[in-house]
């Protein structure tokens, strides 16, 4: 498995002053001399963390794969265009959310969603669908033209170390080996930490992990390299 960092609470700190400090690209750096698969994130609607700014320094800096994260809206779509990062994350998103709260509904959207990936697909950027583990929304994923699926895994994070955490887990291993016998690539991500991150091992063909709040998290008191590298390790 690959690991792909997303540091978008890099800029959730600078923003909470509203200064300059700390900066994203420099988190990116870091990143990328360690050899992450790809950077990621996540141009929100309202702009609470990464900002139009940082992905175009971003984009325009680094040579590890840039993979953008974004709402399916008119707005972020012309900036995927504009920017062309190696890979987009369909997400859904509501204002009102701390963060990402499920996966997104393509299989109820699929009209939408076929015209939407398919100009993404034009372009050249790869297309990944984040979504719940069901079968419904993997199928409907390779039914709009995405070539990557990324499963949301908040439910099975959630219920790491309870009595719904097998059931959880066999969700995401199901829907992981479903995806890949139709043809998907699979990567998944949202809520691994380093306690609960050693059972995607146990999920055969998974491509990348796409892991951020946990690893920023530790870097406050281990600083950004040793927590990447710990997770790099925990992920080989």
């Amino acid at each position: 498995m690959l690991l792909g960092v997303n540091i978008d609470h890099v800029a959730t700190l600078r923003n909470a002053r509203g200064g300059k400090e700390p900066q994203p690209i420099e988190a990116a750096k870091i990143c990328e001399r360690l050899g992450v698969s790809s950077i990621t994130t996540h141009l929100r609607e309202d702009r609470r963390h990464i900002k139009d700014s940082d992905v175009d320094i971003i984009s325009k800096t680094i040579s590890t794969p840039l993979n953008l994260e974004m709402a399916v809206t008119d707005e972020m779509l012309e900036i995927a265009l504009k920017i062309k990062p190696h890979s987009v994350c369909l997400v859904p998103e509501k204002r009102q959310e701390v963060t990402t709260e499920g996966g997104l509904d393509v299989a109820g959207q699929i009209e939408k969603m076929t015209k939407f990936v398919g100009k993404l697909n034009d372009a050249g950027i790869i297309v990944s669908m984040f979504i719940d583990p069901s079968k419904e929304q993997v199928e409907a994923s390779k039914k709009v033209g995405a070539p990557f699926i990324e499963m949301h895994t908040g439910s099975y994070a959630n219920a790491f170390g309870t009595q719904n955490e097998e059931a959880e887990f066999l969700k995401l291993k199901n829907a992981a080996l479903y995806a890949q016998s139709i043809g998907l690539k699979v990567n998944a991500g949202h809520g691994l930490d380093y306690n609960n991150v050693h059972r995607m091992h146990e999920i055969d063909g998974l491509y990348e992990l796409n892991i951020g709040h946990s690893i920023i998290s530790k870097s406050i008191f281990t600083g950004l390299e040793t927590a990447v590298k710990e997770m790099m390790e925990l992920i080989k």
